[in-house]
């Protein structure tokens, strides 16, 4: 049987009345909005956790293509991709491990390997668990994620520089040394660590070294303590760049009567702070944040999906945009231009009594 043929003036009726309704459905949603207690609502853009569409944060997949061992209780690995971001020396990449965490890495290559990235990670015994991933899980051929580089310890022009290193806080050294001696720079380096089978990479320095007794290696078991007289009489505009445990950065620190550049591999020390509020705009709650809590924590309790990785303020994961509030930036990571609007909710705090967060 033939089907009955509809009209064109019941179609554009029923057109007619199917957009009225919407139009209805709209206003209604609209008023139930406006009469909500958090009207009204800014325009925001989408939070930010780490995961921005900056070119340092950008995910990228390389290959582990070679794994060597340049010292006792040191993993070596060569990461191989395409269209890898340029660096220089001093630059760090984020590892993303197979379980999930992210961890921080100097990169210790040749920055004229357009294709390549080499870091190196002092395994742990007793860490948190990221170098033992990296000892057990990176192996040749295995496939990895990684964001960066990053780089908030360049190496700066400059007629001299004097480098001071402890044990894995040569890597981002090292590419510096390189480039000052290629550059025909005037340079020294102090080379400290526990053992010398312990410390990587010293063949390459003590040879960079030869002419002019630039390297001066202190092996702890054998040698004792390093001395740092040297930092008081260095010529003038020499840059001091250390890197290694807090012990050594605060001895160098003292020494030189100044502050050196640093590159820490834990958060920076800082005491202070008292209890403060922080507003979840998007959740529409707020949670009292105690002395001796972080932001995090407190925050997990009412948002326990949000982002978060290595708690130390180095790998970004936990980074939210601030509405509203003055920030106590105590990270390793935001450039300044990022800190105006935005913090690492892991380690740093309120210098008032409340803090709004886009979450």
């Amino acid at each position: 049987m033939p089907r009955p043929r509809i009209r064109p003036r019941i179609r554009l009726r029923t057109a007619v009345l199917g957009a009225g309704a919407a139009v209805l459905v709209r206003r209604a949603v609209r008023r139930r909005i406006q009469a909500a207690p958090l009207w009204p609502m800014p325009t925001l853009e989408e939070p930010v956790s780490g995961q921005g569409r900056r070119a340092s944060t950008t995910p990228r997949r390389v290959l582990v293509t070679e794994r060597t061992t340049p010292a006792e209780g040191v993993v070596q690995l060569r990461l191989e991709g395409t269209g890898l971001p340029a660096w220089s020396p001093g630059a760090h990449l984020d590892l993303v491990l197979p379980s999930g965490l992210v961890r921080q890495y100097s990169l210790c290559g040749d920055p004229a390997e357009t294709d390549t990235y080499t870091v190196a990670a002092r395994v742990l015994e007793d860490g948190r668990g990221g170098s033992l991933e990296v000892r057990e899980q990176l192996h040749e051929g295995t496939e990895l994620e990684i964001r960066g580089p990053r780089n908030r310890f360049p190496l700066v022009d400059a007629p001299a520089y004097a480098f001071v290193a402890g044990g894995i806080g040569i890597t981002p050294v090292l590419p510096m040394v390189r480039a000052a001696h290629a550059a025909g720079a005037d340079w020294r380096l102090l080379y400290c660590g526990r053992s010398r089978a312990a410390m990587p990479f010293l063949d390459e320095l003590e040879k960079l070294g030869a002419d002019g007794d630039r390297v001066t290696v202190v092996a702890e078991d054998t040698d004792g303590l390093p001395g740092l007289g040297f930092l008081t009489g260095l010529p003038e505009g020499t840059e001091v760049y250390c890197c290694g445990p807090d012990g050594l950065m605060a001895a160098v620190t003292t020494a030189l009567g100044g502050e050196p550049r640093l590159e820490r591999f834990t958060a920076a020390p800082r005491e202070g702070g008292g209890a403060f509020e922080v507003e979840l705009r998007r959740s529409g709650v707020a949670v009292r944040v105690a002395a001796d809590r972080s932001v995090l924590a407190a925050v997990r309790e009412e948002v326990p999906h949000v982002s978060y990785s290595c708690e130390q303020g180095f790998c970004g994961t936990c980074r939210q945009r601030v509405l509203d509030g003055e920030i106590d930036h105590r990270d390793e990571l935001l450039t300044d231009d990022e800190r105006h609007d935005s913090m690492l909710i892991c380690v740093s705090r309120c210098r008032g009594e409340r803090l709004v967060l886009d979450l």
